[in-house]
């Protein structure tokens, strides 16, 4: 299973013989900054990266992608291979998007509303401008999405059946797969456990499709 940027930075780190906050002090951010990155809450900016990594001796682009070698390999004398910043970030955009407080992966809750912002977080490839992101809780939706893991929804993307999506229903808030026929939205869980709940489309205010799962690490 391909590595998290979260876990590759800590591994540089630890790598190093550096403490969170000597690392820190040496990039130029707060303790806690590096700790959310570390804890896969967050991740820098292109230079936050290339400080992280020039100061770990990774190379930058394992670190951003994991792909390649750890580390640099030894250049042959006399010759010199330019580093192009932006050629190498090209692959990956990073934005911050409004993380609100959750969404019930069970039964329906009115828990957020989408003016609330506790706080944001730094994700990757997100085209949707007016994207946000939510803390599931309960467990209908487990395996593949679990309490504590964070959903990234896009409410310009258009829902089809099948996918997982927020659903408001009479003001009450919802997460669970979706299929629509002509007069009711079927909301069914992941989890065996749990019984499918049709609603009227009439009493449906909003379904806005999950584009992402932030597993809670």
């Amino acid at each position: 299973m391909k590595s998290t940027f979260a876990y590759r930075l800590r591994l540089a780190r630890e790598n190093k013989e550096l403490d969170q906050k000597t690392l820190s002090i040496k990039v130029d951010i707060a303790a806690r900054t590096l700790q959310r990155w570390e804890k896969g809450l967050q991740a820098p900016d292109s230079n936050y990266l290339i400080r992280l990594a020039k100061n770990t001796g990774v190379r930058a682009e394992w670190l951003l992608t994991g792909e390649g070698e750890m580390y640099p390999g030894p250049q042959p004398r006399g010759k010199i291979i330019p580093f192009h910043r932006d050629t190498l970030l090209n692959k990956v955009t990073l934005v911050d998007i409004p993380l609100l407080s959750s969404v019930p992966a069970g039964k329906t809750a009115a828990l957020f509303h989408p003016d609330h912002v506790e706080r944001y977080i730094t994700v990757d490839n997100i085209k949707d401008q007016g994207a946000f992101a939510l803390f599931v809780k309960g467990k209908s939706m487990s395996p593949k999405i679990e309490d504590g893991d964070i959903v990234v929804v896009s409410p310009q993307q258009e829902a089809r059946n099948g996918d997982i999506c927020v659903i408001r229903v009479n003001d009450e808030d919802v997460l669970k797969k979706i299929k629509i026929d002509e007069n009711y939205v079927h909301l069914i869980p992941l989890n065996p456990n749990f019984e499918p709940v049709t609603v009227r489309k009439h009493d449906v205010m909003f379904i806005w499709k999950v584009i992402r799962v932030i597993k809670n690490l």
